[in-house]
Order: structure tokens, then C-alpha cells, then sequence
């Protein structure tokens, strides 16, 4: 169920990423590589911890057949002892009696088995959970970092056409060798 929950915001992430992204009249556009190859990581572990999950759950409900088989074992040799010795009471007595002890301590040893692996299924539900908060965290501050740059970069770009406008302007109008007011250069960054 977690995983559906986990696959369920990475599918949502993807599809957010699939979209335009828009900011007043312009439509931005973004290569959603590096964010597609982030959340295809995540898909790859995330069910690896929830595997690891099932494993343990999985663990224990064996540990858990296999105890109740021992006990059932147990039960069984002692009753078919106990009837070997019908002829002595009292060694029937003790028989019935060890039988019921060994069967009280069968239990509880699983009972105490089945909870153990109980909280160390749901520690592991948690992590998983903490995990993948972290991981779509992370993800959401990257985008927002993405975007950033991307108005940055978006904004230089601006003061240069509206310097080579004016350049242009200023050349048309009065034929004179005039510079622009500010000359930027857009900042290109590589992807790591």
C-alpha cells in the first residue's frame, strides 16, 4: 500500500513535469531529464525497502507456522507418550502437566516472536515513509531551483534584447557608433 502511495506521487510528479510551465505571458519550457532520471532512482529503491518490508512481515508469519507446527509436534509426542503410560496416573499427571507447560511456553514465545516482528515491520513502514518524504522534499526543491535559475536566466536574456533594441534604435536614428546602456551576458550553465 505505501508503494502505491510513493508510485502514485512520482507518477504525479512526472505528470506535473510533462506540462508547461507557465509565468504571467510566457510559457517556459524545461529539459525534465535530470528530474525524470532523479524520480526513475527513486522508483528503483523505495521498492527495494518495501521488499524488505514484506520480507520481514513474511519472516515472521513463518516464524510464526513454524513454532505453532513445533508446538502442534510437541502436543502431539507428549500426548501419544501419555498414552503409552495409561497404566501410571501420576506419570500421566506429569505428562499432561509438562504438555500444558510446554504448550503455555510455545505460545507465548510466539506471541512474543509475532510482535517483535510486528514492531520491526512497522519501523520499517515508518523509515520508508520518512524516506520517501525526504526524497519528494528534495525533489520539489530542486524544481524550485530549476525554476529560479530559469527566471534568472530569463530575465538577463531580456536586458539583452532590450539593449540591442535600444543599440539599434540609437543606430537608426542617428547613425552614430552609440553602446548599449548595459550589456549582459546570459549565464549558461551546464547540467551536472
Amino acid at each position: 500500500m505505501a508503494e502505491l502511495r510513493v508510485s502514485h506521487l512520482i507518477d504525479e510528479a512526472d505528470e506535473m513535469l510533462d506540462n508547461k510551465f507557465h509565468i504571467g505571458s510566457y510559457c517556459l519550457f524545461m529539459n525534465t531529464d535530470d528530474i525524470q532520471d532523479v524520480l526513475s532512482k527513486i522508483r528503483a529503491i523505495l521498492p527495494e525497502e518495501i521488499k524488505t518490508a514484506e520480507m520481514i512481515l513474511k519472516r515472521r508469519d513463518d516464524i510464526y507456522l513454524e513454532a505453532q507446527s513445533r508446538a502442534d509436534r510437541i502436543i502431539s509426542e507428549a500426548q501419544n507418550t501419555a498414552a503409552s503410560l495409561l497404566s501410571e496416573s501420576e506419570l500421566i499427571r506429569a505428562v499432561r502437566e509438562k504438555a500444558g507447560k510446554i504448550q503455555k511456553q510455545v505460545k507465548d514465545s510466539c506471541e512474543e516472536m509475532k510482535n517483535k516482528a510486528a514492531e520491526e515491520a512497522d519501523m520499517i513502514r515508518r523509515n520508508a515513509y520518512q524516506e520517501a518524504l525526504k526524497t519528494k522534499d528534495g525533489a520539489q526543491a530542486y524544481a524550485e531551483q530549476v525554476l529560479n535559475d530559469l527566471s534568472r536566466d530569463i530575465e538577463q536574456i531580456q536586458r539583452i534584447v532590450k539593449n540591442g533594441q535600444y543599440y539599434l534604435s540609437q543606430q537608426k536614428n542617428g547613425g552614430k557608433d552609440v553602446q548599449a546602456k548595459e550589456t549582459v551576458r546570459p549565464k549558461v550553465e551546464v547540467a551536472e
